[in-house]
């Protein structure tokens, strides 16, 4: 899944909810579009409902409130959970109100700061190009969970022939041992094009072997705080030997042949790590 940021910098009335209309119609066109709605005025279920003839919605629609509130049935669905459940469905997924970490975003409006993530900039709807954003967001890294590999994998057309799905997850640590200097975030950097192209050579090579119907290799990009997933490795095979050797392999690999760059950042000190990840 794609996400993509909308943000209100204090434009018309309705110009936010023009922009994120026009944006669900035409990515909708591309694949099913889910829009997570940030509302700092829910609480309890009772939000300051937007105008019903200018309710953009694509095919799911999530409203959260500052502490945690949403309007559906409960408390305490974060941006990141609601996302979560959009990615195993949705090829796109746009969140209005709230800047997304590490995705492209759209300012709209004159007044506030623009992100850095701002792929546009736009006083009202008619300003935006759709295609050029449908370009950079298209361009950007993927959402992907653990979730949204196995579902995907669960696709293949040899799932029937499978009787094993073996999956790894690397995670940033916070510290080896209980006297280090706890690291906050790792940030990595790709070649880019060369370490694509590694992956899909990785991939193909494992997927080649007997027994071994498909394989997901996913390492993210960017700022990756502590307790985050970093890596995934999944692999559907006919039998549970060939899937764990496949998994073993592919994360191996993936840290020997793909050129990702990271750099770590602790409470004390930064640092660029000079071997491959």
């Amino acid at each position: 899944m794609h996400v993509l940021g909308i943000l209100d910098r204090g434009g018309t009335d309705d110009a936010l909810e023009r922009v994120v209309d026009r944006v669900v119609d035409r990515l909708s066109q591309d694949g099913r579009v889910g829009v997570v709605w940030y509302d700092a005025t829910i609480a309890d279920g009772t939000p300051e409902l937007r105008d019903s003839t200018l309710s953009p919605g694509g095919d799911v629609t999530y409203d959260l409130g500052a502490g945690g509130d949403w309007v559906a049935s409960g408390t305490d669905l974060t941006v990141t959970d609601a996302l979560d459940a959009l990615a195993r469905d949705c090829a796109y997924g746009l969140v209005v109100g709230v800047e997304p970490p590490r995705h492209p975003t759209i300012a709209v409006g004159d007044g506030g700061d623009v992100p850095e993530s701002a792929i546009a900039t736009v006083s009202t709807a008619a300003d935006l190009d759709l295609e050029s954003v449908v370009e950079d967001l298209e361009a950007a890294e993927p959402y992907e969970t653990l979730e949204t590999l196995v579902a995907r994998i669960k696709r293949s057309p040899d799932a029937d022939r499978s009787g094993a799905i073996a999956t790894f997850t690397g995670r940033v640590r916070a510290k080896d041992a209980a006297d280090d200097a706890r690291t906050e975030y790792l940030e990595f950097e790709k070649y880019e094009g060369v370490a694509e192209q590694r992956l899909e050579t990785i991939r193909d090579e494992l997927e080649a072997r007997d027994g071994v119907y498909a394989v997901e290799l996913f390492h993210r990009t960017g700022v990756v705080r502590d307790g985050e997933d970093i890596v995934f490795v999944v692999v559907l095979a006919g039998h549970r030997e060939e899937a764990f050797r496949t998994v073993e392999d592919g994360i191996n690999r993936l840290k020997d042949e793909v050129p990702l760059f990271k750099k770590e950042v602790t409470v004390d000190d930064e640092f660029w790590v000079h071997e491959q990840t």
